[in-house]
């Protein structure tokens, strides 16, 4: 068997600018045996930067649109919980049904769509001439007629002809059956 022996590589350099001096430098190459896997092109190398800089901008736009999702959905809560409240005060004196239920309509979600949550879409109309607030009750109530959950929606300063679509979602057990029933409506 025959072996092969490497020898050290030398690398030769040479100027004319300093007058004819020769310079010879002489370069010992790294030891293999440090290195794992094979070295990288130039062009791997430029692909996997570009992809990671990539991915870093990618990453920062997810969590940006992640951020302003979730500061809107506390947006859109803290003004369904505000608006229930206010309907809540609005109605806490009202006697019978309210001066409104004639504004009001009401129409069921299909559980389908919500998941398996009953929901129903309140439809509020200002048939006045002048901006009003509303304030609705929607209670919920079992098969014996028994009130098991009540909730409250609104609208401020709804324009003379305008709607607002406000939905009710209760959190009450697929079963036994629920009937939504429009309980108070009042203009103020």
């Amino acid at each position: 068997m025959s072996a092969i022996a490497c020898g050290s590589l030398l690398v030769s350099c040479s100027s004319d600018d300093d007058g004819g001096n020769s310079s010879t430098a002489s370069v010992t190459p790294p030891n293999p045996s440090n290195f794992t896997g094979s070295a990288p092109s130039a062009i791997a190398s430029a692909a996997s930067s570009i992809i990671a800089s990539a991915s870093e901008r990618a990453s920062s736009a997810a969590a940006s649109v992640e951020a302003r999702a979730s500061e809107f959905a506390a947006s859109v809560s803290a003004d369904t919980v505000r608006a229930s409240a206010t309907a809540e005060k609005e109605l806490k004196d009202v006697q019978g049904s309210g001066n409104a239920t004639s504004d009001v309509s009401m129409k069921g979600v299909p559980t389908a769509e919500t998941g398996g949550l009953r929901a129903v879409l309140i439809t509020i109309t200002n048939n006045t001439d002048k901006k009003a607030s509303y304030a609705v009750q929607v209670d919920f109530k079992n098969p014996d007629g028994k009130v098991v959950e009540t909730k409250f929606v609104g609208k401020e300063n709804l324009e003379p002809g305008k709607k607002a679509t406000p939905i009710v979602i209760s959190r009450q057990p697929a079963e036994p059956q629920l009937t939504a029933v429009l309980a108070k409506a009042q203009r103020y």
